[in-house]
């Protein structure tokens, strides 16, 4: 299989590449870098089936024709056979320092990879993410669910910018018969993941690991469910490799809800620290609940995450040490 991996050196995006490389797949990675890092993809620079472009997705020029190669940038590439869409700010820091270009890449960027899927007849798969169910008033979140956002909150260039490109990914399947599916990805960790990045199990990590107190946020009664890297690239596969892929729109996460204030006393526990937990304000627009309803990934592919929280959190820590 022939794979193009938009913002395939992210956190996320670089596991994905490294695991269909090893898996005997070609792999095309775009990425330009803006929150990807190049050291998440150095072991696979001189892979076979690996090459890496730098380049901005919302800048690709789509094949002319079935059978002729996409301009990348600086980067010609032979038409893919499936096109995974991961190319977008995904941290609260990241998008809040970057608004536009988090609309871009979800708004032009997604129009544009969907015209390369077009023309070279391949699978899409578009990275969403759980955030398009805002503050939920439905728990757990079924893929059924319309959501509770905010379009002109703190938050709403990531939100709205996801909920745009589900929106550019259903108008070309029913326009051009490109077949796609949209994949709902719940709270990730795991290795590879910047300490900086502004989420919880990183800023958790990374104040533990140094003996900082950990800073919880609001009453700490916020309930998140945490997926290990692994099991995400394993559903992620599971839905590029479907041959019957068309129209779905599934959730990928862990059902397991823990509150912030546990998950804090958990990254204490598994890192030895003897650090503090200390209140902080509440970030704005912070959901309240968020749990994955996962019976559709159940149903149609037999997947259900494999590593629990300690044994994923354990992994992570070993990995930053």
């Amino acid at each position: 299989m022939k794979a193009l991996v938009a913002g395939g050196a992210g956190f996320i995006g670089s596991h994905l590449c490294r695991t269909l490389i090893l898996a005997g797949h070609q792999v095309v990675c775009v990425d330009n870098l803006s929150s990807g890092q190049a050291e998440n993809i150095g072991d696979l620079m001189d892979a076979p089936g690996f090459s890496f472009a730098l380049a901005d997705i919302t800048e690709i020029e789509p094949a002319g024709a079935p059978g002729y190669p996409t301009r990348i940038g600086d980067h010609w590439a032979q038409p893919p056979d499936v096109v995974l869409h991961l190319a977008s700010p995904a941290s609260p820091v990241d998008y809040a320092a970057r608004p536009l270009e988090t609309l871009a890449a979800n708004s032009v960027g997604t129009w544009r990879l969907l015209d390369l899927a077009r023309t070279s007849g391949a699978r899409f798969i578009y990275a969403s993410t759980s955030e398009v169910y805002g503050d939920p008033l439905v728990h757990p979140q079924p893929e059924s669910y319309f959501g509770n956002v905010d379009p002109v909150g703190p938050r709403s260039m990531y939100d709205e910018g996801k909920r745009f490109g589900e929106s550019l990914v259903t108008a070309y399947r029913s326009s051009w018969g490109v077949k796609a599916a949209i994949v709902r990805i719940f709270n990730t960790y795991g290795p590879d993941m910047r300490l900086d990045d502004g989420r919880v199990v990183p800023a958790f990590l990374s104040a533990a690991l140094s003996g900082a107190s950990l800073e919880v946020q609001g009453d700490g009664r916020q309930t998140r469910s945490y997926m290990y890297v692994s099991d995400l690239v394993a559903g992620l596969l599971r839905v590029a490799s479907d041959p019957e892929l068309d129209g779905l729109v599934v959730n990928i996460g862990n059902p397991g809800e823990v509150s912030v204030l546990s998950l804090a006393r958990r990254i204490i526990l598994v890192t030895g620290s003897e650090s503090g937990i200390v209140p902080a304000a509440g970030r704005p627009g912070d959901p309240r609940q968020r749990c994955p309803d996962i019976g559709l990934m159940i149903r149609r592919y037999g997947w259900v995450p494999r590593i629990d929280l300690d044994e994923g959190l354990g992994r992570t820590v070993e990995s930053y040490r």
